[in-house]
């Protein structure tokens, strides 16, 4: 086994071999002066299992890298060829939901299926249908395993707590948070105006004097999370604390979390923050440790069904 990752997220690939008591595979990965990407593995992969971890958040550019390297990989007569995705950039664009639109979502799974990609490894789609878009073999894992260890840190009396899920698409999600912690459950209402523009309308459930925790799969410009909290604070919540998988923070996200009445944001670290990013409330968990147990199974052939019980 033989584990390499890109330049998108490397200190993840960095946590995840030395959960595996491994070292990074060396890759060179250069740009010519017009950005044109040129990779080259400089160890021997014939007939190795090989796992190529990258996140394929913005720049679209993190898609080509790995999609070069997969095809590296596969010219270099890997054995088999895994791409380990922590954030699946293109995931909200599932179907056809207008006239004249892509169906991203499987665009992206046709490029890494077509160039000989053997198996996905990724975590909290924002759409999981997108598993259906391939015919190779797709594992999801799911952070709530380390959400839900943290959780239980905040020693919250089940009274006075409520799961909040922002809209309805996150409600399954927040409905089995709230069921294993014998807590409340809420749910935002919604509307959205334009692409990254929603609005939290109106929360159904009781706010009043309760610890408030908010459940979503990303959060990208904040304004879904900051209207929910903000409503939940306006609502007599004690406290708000909005947690997510993927925290992409993009646009002015960070300036308007920090002005927000969301007391606590924690997110895991699957897209790697810049500096820049990153705020004085902002709680970063590592997903190193599921990601090399799931690389571990996968290579030894078993089962990573354990990985999803918490």
């Amino acid at each position: 086994m033989k584990i390499f990752s890109g330049r998108s997220n490397l200190p993840l690939a960095e946590e995840i071999v030395e959960h595996l008591d491994a070292s990074l595979g060396k890759v060179r990965i250069r740009q010519f002066s017009d950005g044109e990407l040129w990779i080259k593995f400089e160890e021997n992969i014939r007939g190795e299992d090989v796992f190529l971890v990258q996140s394929t958040h913005a720049p679209a550019e993190n898609i080509l890298e790995l999609i070069l390297m997969i095809d590296a990989a596969v010219r270099a007569s890997a054995q088999r060829v895994t791409a380990v995705i922590p954030y699946y950039g293109y995931g909200r664009q599932d179907r056809k939901d207008q006239p004249r639109v892509p169906i991203s979502g499987r665009v992206m799974m046709d490029l890494i299926s077509s160039v000989g990609a053997g198996r996905v490894l990724t975590m909290d789609m924002h759409s999981p249908q997108i598993q259906g878009f391939t015919n190779i073999p797709f594992d999801h894992l799911y952070a709530r395993q380390v959400i839900f260890e943290r959780l239980r840190k905040f020693k919250l009396a089940p009274e006075t707590t409520v799961i909040l899920a922002p809209d309805v698409g996150r409600a399954p999600m927040a409905r089995s948070f709230a069921r294993n912690l014998d807590v409340e459950f809420a749910l935002g209402d919604k509307r959205r105006t334009a692409p990254n523009k929603a609005e939290v309308v109106h929360i159904i459930g009781d706010m009043k004097d309760k610890h408030v925790i908010i459940i979503d799969d990303m959060i990208d410009t904040g304004g879904t999370i900051v209207d929910a909290g903000n409503a939940a604070k306006k609502s007599g919540a004690t406290t708000v604390t909005a947690f997510a998988t993927h925290g992409l923070f993009s646009g002015n996200a960070s300036e308007r979390l920090i002005a927000s009445d969301i007391d606590r944001v924690i997110v895991s670290n699957t897209v790697n923050l810049s500096p820049e990013r990153r705020f004085e409330k902002l709680e970063i968990l590592s997903v190193a440790s599921l990601f090399a147990s799931a690389i571990q199974c996968i290579h030894n052939g078993e089962s990573i069904s354990a990985l999803f019980e918490f």
